[in-house]
């Protein structure tokens, strides 16, 4: 009798990575978010633009660009189609959160959706910001920059600039942003100025940046954007960063202040301070908060924007340490069974039921409010390459890899420890697969970390008020 060998954690994650994969007109263009036949589909039969970073970076890194080039040409043309929302057209440069092949008569479209179907019809800022970025890491990848020039990604580049630049009611230089913009897409206390889609901006301006054209019209949005930045980075490094140093200072503000020269410009009450942090807050390293606006400060952290706060330098080089290091100190909280804990900590009892709603997804330590999240890993890597770090990365490799096979590649698991599958969770979800992938695949070729990895800007800091 012939033994089958059996496949490696590896192989079979390549394997549903291409079982993933949508054609469109017999050509890839993108990949479903799941292939779960146990869960009714709903919307994770589609091609999320989030979900697919981390499989595009995979096929990247593979040589397989036919599938990323795809995607980005067909995503442009998405993101000037006409649409209507409750009677409201939302401006153009928005990009679609998800988009799915149909068929008719004459043949398949590609058929999108900016929020408006979206469960509690959120908006997904994250997209157009995560296409950037992309697009960058594409033109790394090939060394071509002739897609980038063209002129309708170009246009689609300046429309993107156009609503994330343009003027609004605010006096700091961060995106205001409403609640479930971006990866976190269900109530969960993040209206306002939150870390995640701060990191993605300043990410995402430095990469237009780099792919705008040196004609007149690219250089007046490089000014912009160079306007932009040097205040962004003093903002974040300054009013954002959380260390106990800081925390001591803020448990000391005086409140009430008027003038240009206060120290508590925000308004932060010391007794907002969450007993919890006081606790937790190691003697080494810090993090960026997870929102701040006008006396209200989110103490709790939030792992994507910290990473790629790290991944694009928005963080200075000892922040980006000090990040690590809290990573490592508070590792049973973060990381535990499974990495790793998308926030932390939870909200729980009566701020659950008035922030989320009493969202039952939402419910504490599972979905987005403190459930982990393999996709993570990627990010992590990179991070933790960037900064020498990649102890803590292979470290969290080698949990992941315990679990995720035998347990069919969740989308996320529940738990203070992670140890329980989420309750909600779809499984082969494509950017589980394709985050550990990803995270492999950086280990092995250190050469790619530039594809999503940014080094200090000098423009930015010169220009820092």
């Amino acid at each position: 009798m012939i033994a089958i060998a059996k496949e490696t954690i590896e192989q079979q994650a390549n394997r549903l990575l291409e079982k993933s994969i949508i054609y469109y007109n017999n050509q890839p263009v993108g990949a479903v978010a799941a292939s779960d036949s146990e869960r009714e589909a709903l919307n994770y039969d589609q091609c999320f633009i989030r979900d697919f970073i981390p499989a595009a970076l995979v096929f990247l890194i593979q040589g397989k660009t036919d599938i990323v080039y795809n995607f980005l040409i067909e995503t442009v043309g998405l993101q000037k189609q006409k649409r209507r929302v409750d009677c409201y057209e939302p401006a153009t440069g928005l990009m679609p959160a998800s988009f799915k092949v149909e068929s008719q008569a004459n043949g398949q479209y590609l058929h999108a959706d900016f929020g408006d179907k979206a469960i509690g019809r959120v908006t997904p800022i994250d997209s157009c910001l995560w296409w950037i970025i992309l697009l960058r890491a594409y033109v790394k990848a090939t060394k071509d920059e002739t897609l980038a020039h063209q002129s309708s990604f170009q246009e689609a580049i300046s429309f993107i600039l156009e609503i994330c630049l343009g003027p609004q009611f605010e006096m700091t230089p961060t995106l205001l942003v409403p609640d479930g913009a971006c990866m976190i897409d269900r109530p969960l206390g993040l209206s306002g100025h939150p870390l995640e889609i701060q990191a993605l901006f300043y990410f995402a301006l430095r990469a237009a940046r780099e792919l705008l054209t040196k004609d007149a019209a690219g250089q007046v949005l490089v000014k912009e954007i160079n306007n932009r930045l040097g205040s962004l980075l003093f903002h974040l490094r300054g009013y954002y960063w959380l260390d106990l140093k800081q925390l001591n200072e803020i448990h000391r503000y005086e409140s009430e202040q008027f003038g240009e020269s206060v120290v508590n410009k925000f308004n932060i009450y010391p007794d907002s301070i969450p007993y919890w942090l006081t606790e937790w807050m190691p003697d080494r390293g810090g993090y960026l908060a997870g929102n701040l606006g006008p006396g209200k400060m989110d103490f709790r952290f939030f792992s994507l924007g910290n990473l790629v706060a790290i991944m694009g330098s928005l963080t200075t080089e000892q922040q980006s340490q000090d990040i690590l290091t809290l990573i490592e100190q508070r590792w049973s909280d973060l990381v535990s069974k499974m990495p790793m804990k998308i926030c932390y900590p939870a909200i729980e009892g009566l701020t659950w039921r008035i922030i989320t709603g009493c969202d039952p997804k939402n419910t504490p330590w599972s979905y987005h409010n403190g459930g982990s999240w393999p996709v993570m890993l990627w990010m992590m890597m990179a991070a933790c390459q960037k900064m020498g770090r990649e102890d803590l990365a292979d470290r969290a490799m080698a949990i992941a890899e315990i679990r995720l096979m035998s347990d069919d590649w969740p989308e996320y698991y529940d738990g203070k420890n992670g140890r329980l599958i989420g309750k909600s969770s779809r499984k082969f979800q494509t950017w589980t697969v394709a985050g550990w992938l990803l995270a492999k695949l950086l280990r092995e070729n250190p050469d790619c970390l530039n594809y999503v990895c940014l080094e200090e800007d000098t423009e930015a800091i010169a220009c820092m008020i």
